[in-house]
């Protein structure tokens, strides 16, 4: 049976959008124009990008020194190079060095540029720019009379040896490592046009995959303040439920730009039916909290479930949580409060370093026991702390270290409730810094994970925050009211 309703198309509005202030130059416009003449016409989407990686500033130099695109697979981001490419080539005269996690996939973006200067019938000024194509595997480039040109290579740890760029494009930015990147950079140190651009393109990291650059410069847009960040990124604000297939299809059209057009709905709804429904959320869905070793947290759904102190809640359930670093040297403590009716709310107490001693916090917790339940997790300290606890006063059945089933059980919970909607938490910069940072880390041997951090820094916040929130969430009902947050 036919249907007569109107496919849906894929929205061509980024959800995080981040672009430099830029004044009113046309490159974008002109770029889009230069590829429509040769066959490559620019989704309404792909042209948002354009205009925002080929702005400039007042005195003519490029406004985003590092731009990055994050859209799920097959939705046309080559196609965004290849217009920018080919405009800066041919028009600007720039040098660019293309490259991409693997051979195959370097080459393949070599022979669809390379396709622009092969028909001297149709296209006879391009033709007549070349300078050399050089189509050796492993050493591709097209070349032209005007100084500009594009090499492309696969990423090693010594791929970047010997050129001198304008522009350092990083395709499948999800595979990079930092010691790949530091290789790579030297490269547009000393550009010819001294206005060098870097160029991210990618999708969430897969599981095993490393992308820390990838993920810092993601973490950076999705906090909007670096003002020489050009970031656009399709992904999902919510995740549906598995089982609901036309919510399924709704999250697919928020984040595929190409939904409808080069993208066909039934491959989509095939893809969901076969794939995993993480790796479909992921993969087609572009989602940043899928089983990745890092972007694990929404970070502008977290900031939007911050509420005043004023309207936190007072009286409920009440516990604390206090987390011992993985190496011991520091100590964070949190609360959480669940009342009777609305979401539990979240507050972190501060994060010390333990060479300071924890005569402060056992004096503390000790006040507190008769209202508040107490849970610890961390091998560092957890033992000695449970100890000077009783010591103080404080009864052993009042003092819960977590289990590692607990554990797991707890950051899986505190991640359903930001993804819910269903935790507030005060705006914190500590805490909300290690939100931006927050990873994930092996527990156990049955998938389990942790937070951990994603630049090297501190999420001590963040864990003590979560036990808090678990303990709330499982505690019994206490008939306590007041403040539980002093200075």
């Amino acid at each position: 049976m036919s249907s007569t309703r109107a496919v849906p198309l894929g929205s061509q509005e980024p959800r995080v959008r981040l672009e430099p202030r830029r004044s009113s130059h046309f490159d974008g416009e002109d770029a889009c124009f230069l590829a429509s003449r040769y066959g490559l016409v620019a989704d309404e989407w792909q042209s948002l990008v354009v205009a925002s990686w080929l702005g400039r500033t007042p005195d003519g130099r490029l406004a985003a020194g590092r731009c990055g695109l994050a859209v799920p697979r097959q939705n046309g981001k080559n196609g965004v190079l290849e217009i920018v490419e080919l405009f800066k080539i041919v028009v600007l005269g720039r040098r660019i060095l293309h490259t991409a996690h693997e051979v195959k996939t370097a080459r393949k973006a070599f022979l669809r540029l390379k396709s622009f200067f092969e028909n001297e019938r149709l296209w006879p000024e391009l033709a007549g720019l070349v300078k050399e194509v050089r189509q050796t595997n492993g050493q591709e480039a097209v070349v032209l009379t005007n100084g500009g040109g594009v090499e492309f290579v696969a990423r090693s740890r010594g791929s970047g040896r010997g050129f001198t760029v304008d522009d350092l494009v990083l395709d499948e930015a999800q595979e990079l490592t930092d010691e790949q990147l530091e290789a790579l950079l030297p490269t547009i140190s000393a550009a010819p046009s001294g206005d060098p651009q870097i160029i991210m393109t990618g999708t969430p990291p897969p599981p095993n995959a490393d992308g820390a650059p990838w993920r810092r410069m993601r973490a950076a847009g999705v906090e909007g303040k670096d003002r020489r960040l050009s970031w656009h990124e399709w992904s999902p604000q919510r995740v549906p439920d598995p089982t609901d297939r036309d919510a399924c299809m709704a999250v697919a059209a928020e984040t595929n730009p190409a939904a409808g057009t080069r993208l066909q709905w039934s491959v989509i709804q095939d893809e969901h039916a076969q794939m995993s429904f993480e790796g479909w959320m992921r993969e087609r869905c572009g989602a940043w909290d899928s089983a990745t070793l890092g972007g694990v947290i929404d970070v502008p759904t977290w900031l939007g479930l911050a509420v005043p102190a004023s309207v936190a809640p007072t009286s409920g359930a009440v516990a604390l949580g206090v987390k011992f670093s993985a190496d011991g040297e520091r100590v964070g403590c949190a609360a959480a409060i669940r009342p009777d009716v609305g979401p539990v709310h979240v507050e972190a107490l501060g994060v010390a370093a333990t060479s300071d001693g924890t005569a402060s916090l056992v004096q503390w917790l000790a006040a507190r026991w008769r209202d508040a339940s107490i849970v610890l997790d961390g091998k560092a300290g957890t033992g000695d702390l449970v100890q000077r606890l009783i010591a103080a006063g404080v009864p052993k059945r009042r003092v819960h270290v977590l289990t590692t089933d607990e554990a797991i059980t707890a950051h899986a919970g505190m991640l359903r409730a930001i993804q819910e909607g269903s935790v507030t938490h005060l705006a914190q910069p500590g805490l909300d810094a290690a939100v931006r940072d927050a990873g994930r880390r092996k527990i156990g041997t049955g998938g389990g994970w942790g937070w951990s951090s994603l630049s090297g820094g501190d999420v001590t916040a963040l864990d003590a925050v979560t036990l808090a929130h678990h303990a709330a969430s499982t505690a019994r009902r206490r008939s306590y009211s007041g403040e539980v947050v002093v200075a």
